[in-house]
């Protein structure tokens, strides 16, 4: 194997490393979004359940009184 064959060889290798590695950035991004959503509906469901609990306790402070 000449050392031009070798060097498009390795050439041909870092291009498809490259490729991996854009591919995966791009994943990577694409799930951090996807979990930043999940925190953000999370975040509201915790705050629509403090609500109603703390509703649920004046009903129950009235029902008492």
């Amino acid at each position: 194997m000449t050392i031009d064959e070798r060097l498009e060889r390795l050439t041909g290798r870092h291009e498809a490393l490259t490729q991996s590695v854009e591919l995966m950035a791009i994943e990577n991004r694409e799930r951090d979004r996807r979990q930043a959503e999940i925190m953000e509906g999370l975040a509201s469901l915790v705050h629509v359940a403090e609500i109603h609990e703390h509703r649920i306790e004046r009903l129950e402070r009235e029902q008492d009184a």
